[in-house]
């Protein structure tokens, strides 16, 4: 009943944005340049979901909650759902399919070339995210999947060079990017694990306190997924 539960806030959380965004196109609140809003808008949204997709290994480490280990992949989908979004605005509404035009945007425009590559990158990831192309790939998968990180990396530098004025919200996404690479690294990852483990034997002490003569057995370790 709590998988069903949390699976459920995960999906209200992550239809917010869209919601919000068809609010503000129904009633007309997206300002002078609608177009350029919710190019920004859905970007920004596929953003969010791919630091928070990169964010529940290291909290799954941390709490040792390994039921949060099912939420990476629907968190995926839905940061690949808004990328599609946000090149669909771009392509269909901005340019109108004028692919002529797209292409040499692609090749004389810097952060469109990053965030296509960011965008072709989450593509195979998308693809290979069901059980059976995971039990095909074994290994492989694990491999393949952690170009998420090149695709986040690409897609901040997307936001850093599409915004010629006030770096600040970029700046906020290479910052958590950067904290979320620096928690794969192996100090790191042994850091979290003393600190869990420090917490289950507080938590675990506590028990045996309340109820004296009881052996509180040791939790198991989290498996490390990468």
């Amino acid at each position: 009943m709590h998988g069903i539960a949390l699976k459920l806030a995960l999906w209200i959380g992550c239809l917010i944005p869209f919601l919000r965004l068809a609010w503000r196109t129904w009633a007309g609140e997206l300002g002078p340049n609608p177009i350029e809003e919710v190019t920004h808008e859905t970007g920004e949204a596929a953003l969010i979901l791919l630091m928070v997709t990169l964010g529940v290994t290291p909290l799954r480490r941390l709490t040792g909650w390994n039921r949060l280990a099912s939420l990476r992949r629907p968190l995926g989908l839905f940061a690949f759902f808004y990328a599609c979004l946000h090149l669909a605005t771009y392509i269909v509404l901005d340019q109108f399919f004028a692919f002529e035009y797209i292409l040499d945007d692609v090749k004389e425009r810097p952060y469109i070339t990053v965030g296509t590559a960011a965008f072709l990158l989450l593509v195979p990831l998308a693809v290979t995210s069901t059980k059976g192309w995971i039990r095909r790939l074994g290994r492989r998968w694990t491999r393949l999947h952690r170009l998420i990180y090149v695709a986040a990396a690409l897609g901040v530098l997307h936001f850093v060079w599409l915004v010629k004025a006030d770096l600040r919200r970029p700046l906020v996404f290479a910052t958590i990017l950067g904290v979320l690479l620096l928690l794969r690294t192996p100090p790191a990852r042994a850091l979290l694990e003393r600190f869990r483990d420090r917490l289950r034997g507080r938590a675990a002490l506590r028990r045996s306190s309340a109820a004296p003569g009881t052996q509180v057995a040791r939790a198991p370790r989290a498996d490390l997924a990468p």
